[in-house]
């Protein structure tokens, strides 16, 4: 197994690596004040396409709401059916907003150069960690996450994904450049310190495999930006484990899936969101009851509270106790933590 330091493989590493992250992305938005003053004019129909694969898509999920709240439509699309099936929504007056973390991701490079041999192509903005890559050659506009390195499932990349998203939504709904960074400055912050309060809670990781036991039905449940978080943590145990973990919108848990409550089943339930954490917190209370295996990530101060973060950057704190039992099921399992068997970091193909 690799070392890193003193952690002893490079999944934990890049998992105690967020806080810095989340840091690095909100002073990186500071650099980036020029291309943040060039969003405002891109709007000019009030609507904007959100687009990207995996752990990108995911990330679109919080700035959908923030975007919705200011009045702004944001059709949120992965890349391929965007590209294959939907591109006759596309033209010149809506933006696209395309977020990779590699920026060589097959699908969204191929969306964004189809784009780019249209006379009427829309602007493209990339949110991408780095600016050497496909993706950011061929937009208008580049946002760097600075994220760094990363070897494993997303886990800075997919947070400073967040922050770097939450500034381009504040910007676009009508908030001065140089006054979103000095709140991202402070949100991001807010964010790391609630990450590494987490990861110094003593047996967390070892607590949440205890909790998991033998079961493999796993649901992570969220909705409104939550959703990326639920998405995220679920993408995270398939990747790292091998786990095959669904996320899907509590409400929508309801309608069928609901029929899977039970001893085998084992239940995340992110209930972040004020508007609707009464109704999640009910549906956590309806599964326990029947026998199901419940963990509910909260806005609160206990074990599996996320405190006060802006929403927008939540889900980077949300996800870090799935992190973090993805780590201990792939020790127990016998895998090196955060390595791909089938899979690879960068999809290259369709």
């Amino acid at each position: 197994m690799k070392s890193l330091g003193k952690f002893p493989d490079p999944f934990s590493a890049e998992i105690a690596g967020q806080p810095e992250a989340l840091r690095r992305a909100a002073a990186g938005l500071g650099d980036q004040l020029d291309t943040l003053r060039s969003l405002a004019g891109l709007l000019t129909d009030g609507t904007v396409i959100l687009t990207g694969m995996g752990g990108s898509y995911a990330a679109c999920y919080p700035l959908a709401a923030e975007l919705a709240d200011a009045g702004i439509t944001a059709v949120m699309l992965g890349s391929a059916e965007l590209l294959h099936f939907r591109a006759g929504i596309l033209g010149p007056s809506t933006p696209v907003i395309a977020v990779s973390q590699s920026g060589e991701s097959a699908e969204i490079v191929h969306l964004a150069e189809a784009l780019r041999a249209r006379e009427d192509g829309p602007s493209i903005v990339a949110v991408t960690n780095g600016a050497n890559n496909t993706l950011a050659r061929t937009a208008d506009l580049v946002l760097d996450t600075r994220a760094g390195e990363e070897m494993g499932p997303s886990t800075t990349t997919f947070g400073a994904g967040l922050v770097v998203l939450a500034g381009l939504g504040k910007v676009l709904g009508g908030v001065d450049p140089d006054a979103a960074c000095e709140a991202l400055s402070r949100e991001a912050e807010r964010a790391a310190v609630a990450i590494e309060r987490l990861l110094v809670n003593p047996g967390l990781g070892d607590g949440l495999l205890a909790w998991l036991g033998p079961r493999e039905d796993v649901v992570i449940l969220g909705r409104g930006p939550a959703r990326a978080a639920a998405e995220m943590a679920a993408l995270t145990l398939k990747e790292a484990v091998g786990l095959p973990a669904e996320a899907l919108e509590s409400a929508q848990f309801r309608h069928g899936p609901l029929e899977l409550a039970g001893p085998n089943l084992a239940a995340i339930v992110i209930a972040t969101e004020p508007e609707t954490a009464a109704l999640d917190r009910s549906l956590a209370r309806e599964l326990r009851a029947v026998g199901a295996a419940v963990l509910e990530i909260t806005r609160g101060e206990g074990r599996y509270g996320i405190g006060d973060v802006d929403r927008s950057i939540a889900p980077a704190v949300s996800v870090v106790p799935i992190q973090l039992l993805a780590h201990r099921l792939a020790l127990a399992h016998g895998r090196e933590p955060g390595s791909y068997v089938h899979a690879a970091k960068v999809t290259t193909r369709e």
